[in-house]
């Protein structure tokens, strides 16, 4: 079946923030083995986690994910062929002459 519009959910989720001379890094792993798709939006509950130098965190949260329409899925992974060439466009040519 072809979804035309978006659907909604709560699910849990968990929040890990680490900031340390190796890592700067916030990751969310959405409960229930959700996978997030090309389009989808996923919003998580809760005031900011703010950690300082060395620390790492790890919450429990609730999120609301937004899963994209079909159209809007394929239109995400059609625009993003073109996003991902602006990464080609990198030089690295010396910069002498400025």
């Amino acid at each position: 079946m072809i979804a035309l519009r978006r659907t909604r959910f709560e699910t849990p989720c968990r929040v890990e923030v680490e900031l340390s001379d190796e890592y700067c890094r916030a990751n969310v792993v959405l409960g229930n083995d959700y996978e997030v798709g090309p389009g989808d939006r996923v919003r998580v509950h809760g005031a900011p986690i703010c950690v300082g130098f060395g620390e790492r965190r790890v919450e429990d949260r609730i999120a609301t994910v937004e899963r994209a329409s079909t159209v809007e899925r394929l239109w995400t992974k059609f625009a993003g062929h073109f996003e991902m060439t602006e990464l080609y466009e990198v030089s690295f040519s010396d910069r002498t002459h400025l």
